[in-house]
């Protein structure tokens, strides 16, 4: 991790931010800056605790870099024009995943709905004012999702004003295009819930002129997948900011083709009389978004995967020590793709039931965060632990399930 006597000579090779703040303006902006001193978790009572869960939103995510709140300290210190900010991020970004154009928008969700509300209305002004209500305007107004797709995240989507009209094979997709079929999108995470696979799903799309979006919310690692889809053709790639990218967690990534990325920064904040005024996103996370991307395309990451293996083990043996406990080792391969233990005891051996162990470990100090499962299983992943965590982990585990030992 680059330290702060090294942070502003490291900057000074970026482009936007050496050219875009102005050389002379980088150590003014107060890049030097202490933190805060206030431990406002401990004055107000928040609970803070080890994240041996994953980058869940209701846990807040993952922790941004040292530099990437460098680089938000630094952007607070000065005014900029919003739109001059997201278009040169922008074209740091597209460069980086291999697409047209892209915008740093207020998280994934954000990035659905702008993304469609682009395609609907184009470059036209008085439809962007209309949305959500799509009736007498001209706009199309139905999107086309499979049945094992539809988990609750299309509501971004129906947020526009259009229905979702499910298919499940093919043959049913060919009859549910018409001349009001706005958008094909695609749920990454569920592509094995669903009978047709990204390449047929565009291939379809583009014989019927229709543009397609995939969804890819927490689907990096493998960091490939962040220009995976663009060079696959997808029209509209929307990802977090704030998991594996540890950038802010209130920021997301929409890319694509220049001229739906155009007409979705119609209905983006500075702009009002839009559905998406309110998705906010400040210069500060946008600047914020775009190092975090660019340290995670940089990064070793055969030797972030190795660090999370041997955290893994480490927790596994300790578990694995007492008797009628097993441990999985496995990386979903969808999403959230890294080292994960699934951990599961025989009820004779080990009288503990998970929801207790839950409890248990949340309620010790340092409080410990995992995910129970059903019939005594949990899962739990190291990419979020700090340094050293792993041991506290270990050893929490393997207490608690030797208390209960039979």
């Amino acid at each position: 991790m680059i330290n702060r006597r090294d942070l502003i000579k490291h900057l000074s090779t970026f482009p936007l931010l050496g050219g875009f703040l102005g050389q002379g303006n980088i150590e003014s902006i107060g890049f030097t800056a202490k933190l805060p001193a206030r431990n406002l978790a401990k004055e107000l009572g928040i609970r803070t605790f080890v994240n041996a869960a994953g980058t869940y939103t209701f846990m807040t995510g993952s922790l941004m870099q040292d530099e990437v709140v460098e680089v938000i300290q630094g952007a607070a210190k000065e005014f900029m024009i919003l739109d001059e900010v997201q278009t040169k991020v922008g074209e740091k970004i597209a460069a980086l995943t291999h697409a047209e154009a892209a915008v740093v928008t207020a998280g994934c969700f954000s990035a659905l709905t702008l993304g469609l509300a682009g395609v609907l209305t184009g470059m036209d002004q008085k439809k962007v004012e209309a949305l959500p209500h799509l009736e007498g305007t001209g706009m199309k107004s139905e999107v086309i999702i499979q049945k094992g797709h539809s988990i609750g995240y299309s509501h971004a989507l129906t947020n526009t004003g259009c229905k979702m009209v499910e298919i499940e094979t093919l043959d049913e997709l060919e009859k549910a295009i018409t001349d009001k079929t706005a958008l094909m999108w695609f749920l990454h995470i569920q592509s094995d819930k669903g009978q047709i696979m990204h390449e047929k799903w565009i291939e379809v799309a583009k014989k019927h002129g229709i543009p397609t979006m995939i969804d890819m919310a927490a689907d990096v690692p493998p960091v490939e997948n962040l220009w995976r889809f663009n060079d696959l053709g997808f029209d509209l790639v929307c990802v977090s900011g704030g998991k594996a990218m540890r950038g802010p967690q209130s920021a997301g990534i929409l890319m694509g083709k220049k001229h739906l990325i155009e007409a979705a920064r119609l209905s983006m904040p500075p702009r009002g009389s839009t559905i998406g005024r309110g998705m906010k996103v400040n210069k500060e996370e946008i600047l914020g978004m775009y190092v975090a991307l660019d340290n995670f395309v940089k990064m070793d990451h055969k030797k972030e995967w190795k660090m999370w293996e041997g955290r893994a083990a480490l927790i596994a043996n300790a578990a694995k020590s007492v008797k009628g406990v097993q441990v999985e080792t496995f990386a979903p391969e969808l999403g959230n793709h890294t080292p994960t233990l699934r951990i599961s005891w025989d009820a004779t051996k080990v009288n503990l039931p998970v929801k207790t162990l839950q409890e248990n470990l949340r309620n010790g100090n340092p409080s410990i965060e995992i995910m129970p499962g059903e019939n005594n299983t949990l899962t739990i992943t190291t990419w979020m632990l700090k340094p050293g965590e792993e041991k506290i982990v270990a050893t929490r585990l393997k207490e608690e399930l030797s208390k209960a030992a039979v």
